[in-house]
């Protein structure tokens, strides 16, 4: 399971679930690494060995910095409602949607996760059931245990009716995140049977599932026109949110109209939710492997920044060819040819030349496991490809004596920032310019820093014998280096060709990396 950023040279890493363990492997300039970062997830001790979690095999990406909250009272503030999504929203009769930013898909302002977090810990909200299990898993044994299922278990997971066999699979039907959902609902229901009750989507995708609980009056919040109509739910009701989750968006609402929350979200669709949260934090872009109507990755959506949601290993490999310019299938997409393919599969204001340099992936937990780490592999190698090599070439250079760096390419430019970056870190000074025209009259220079400051300096390059480190971004073309180190020796002293020599290193790639001595 890999994560990539271009802000580190050559940096990977691998989430594994050995032995229940989750570790992280990691490899920088070619030192690998393990470190434990957690424990497996356990199921709860009535599911058995035969009903292992199919949710829990599912992958789930994440990047590995710190996120930290702190707790609330118990009281949650009054949030305001917003849509969310073009192809679903939610309405209530508690005032129009609000305009604001920070409400808004994709808002910096408004933490999800915060949000979720101060929830969970409200009188009117509950996830671990309400002290009557053995009822539900009676009347869920009643409901759905099968005679025929308890043979083929009993004799090895194959039986002969007849001139029949039967082979089960050994690993089948319910997973935990399943059977916990259909118990606390059926528990909401014991809890509070003459309270209104509400769910916002199936609880599962299983016909005979959700036909039970329409029986024992458990009412789906209505649509009209892509529009969940929560005005029809009142203030006490019971709403439960169903196994795939719901939008943060839809808590905000229920939240807002005090109805006592039943939430039946699997625990590996919430850790997901966290990690898209700290994508989103550390300004990653969430490719989401999954169906971008399909209620949990909407849900997932909704806790993520900036996302693309991919179906399969086709679209994801668009997306990369995308990133590479053509270069993976010998296609080349246009902006706005990515933008149509991807308009239902994308956060607000998306923009595919500025969001796929920093990414992570999550998943939707019912997608195959197997295409999923493909794609996270696919990626990986795309953003090595794209960024990794350009990367390698600088700490090279930086590592030489050099006395100043100088780093060509668009001011709008993430590759390129992380370039300036490099040698910021390393405290060599380092000036950024997007052309020659920056180089001007008396030995002047205005440049910018790796967070955007603009700043102007006179007699930059300064007299007699001087090293220079030169870069470019991955857009930049040769000429327009070449014309900002004639500028600068012009502007200097003397002609430029006269004293340069070249030396470039390797892992170029459509960049020039060259060091020059100037005497």
């Amino acid at each position: 399971m890999v994560v990539w950023s271009p802000e580190k040279t050559m940096e990977w890493c691998v989430v594994g679930e050995d032995d229940g363990v989750v570790s992280k492997k990691s490899r920088r300039n070619g030192m690998a690494t393990r470190k434990v970062i957690g424990v497996k997830l356990r199921r709860p001790p009535w599911i058995t060995n035969t009903q292992a979690p199919s949710m829990a095999s599912s992958l789930r990406f994440a990047l590995f910095s710190g996120v930290s909250s702190t707790r609330s009272d118990r009281t949650l503030p009054n949030f305001k409602l917003f849509r969310y999504r073009n192809s679903l929203s939610v309405r209530c009769s508690g005032g129009e949607p609000s305009s604001s930013p920070a409400m808004a898909a994709g808002g910096s302002d408004f933490d999800a996760k915060a949000f979720r977090h101060n929830l969970t810990r409200s009188d009117n909200y509950n996830r671990k059931g309400f002290g009557h299990k053995k009822e539900a898993l009676e009347l869920m044994s009643q409901e759905y245990f099968s005679d025929i299922i308890k043979t083929l278990k009993e004799n090895n997971y194959e039986y002969t009716w007849g001139n029949v066999t039967v082979k089960l699979a050994e690993a089948y039907g319910f997973c935990w995140g399943v059977e916990r959902a259909i118990q606390i609902a059926y528990e909401a229901k014991i809890q509070f049977p003459d309270k209104k009750t509400w769910i916002t989507n199936e609880i599962i995708h299983n016909p005979t599932v959700n036909k039970r609980l329409e029986e024992m009056e458990v009412k789906d919040v209505p649509i009209e026109d892509g529009s969940k109509l929560f005005d029809v739910v009142d203030n006490g009701d019971v709403v439960i949110l169903p196994a795939f989750g719901a939008a943060v968006e839809e808590m905000v609402t229920l939240s807002n109209k005090k109805v006592q929350i039943v939430d039946t979200t699997c625990s590996w669709v919430s850790k997901v939710w966290n990690m898209v949260d700290k994508h989103k934090k550390g300004g990653y872009t969430s490719i989401i492997h999954g169906k971008y109507g399909h209620e949990e990755t909407i849900a997932t959506a909704s806790f993520a920044g900036k996302y693309v949601i991919v179906k399969n290993m086709g679209e994801a490999t668009y997306v990369c060819d995308y990133i590479l310019g053509g270069q993976l299938k010998g296609s080349s997409s246009t902006r706005e040819a990515f933008l149509e393919k991807f308009k239902s599969a994308i956060s607000r204001g998306f923009d595919p030349d500025k969001d796929l340099v920093k990414t992570g992936v999550a998943n939707q937990t019912t997608m195959l496991k197997g295409e999923t780490e493909e794609i996270g592999k696919l990626l990986e190698r795309t953003m090595m490809q794209k960024f990794g090599e350009r990367q390698d070439a600088m700490y090279k250079l930086v590592d030489d004596k050099i006395d100043l760096m100088l780093v060509v390419g668009g001011w709008n430019s993430s590759n390129t920032s992380h370039l300036q970056e490099i040698a910021e870190e390393r405290g060599i000074p380092s000036y950024w310019i997007d052309s020659e025209k920056r180089i001007g009259p008396g030995n002047r220079i205005a440049y910018k820093l790796m967070h955007g400051e603009y700043v102007e300096k006179e007699n930059w390059l300064p007299k007699g014998p001087i090293t220079i480190g030169v870069t470019s971004g991955a857009s930049t073309p040769d000429k327009v280096v070449g014309d900002a180190l004639m500028k600068g020796e012009r502007e200097r002293e003397g002609s430029c060709e006269k004293h340069i020599k070249f030396k470039r290193t390797r892992g170029a790639i459509s960049a020039t990396h060259l060091q020059l001595r100037w005497t």
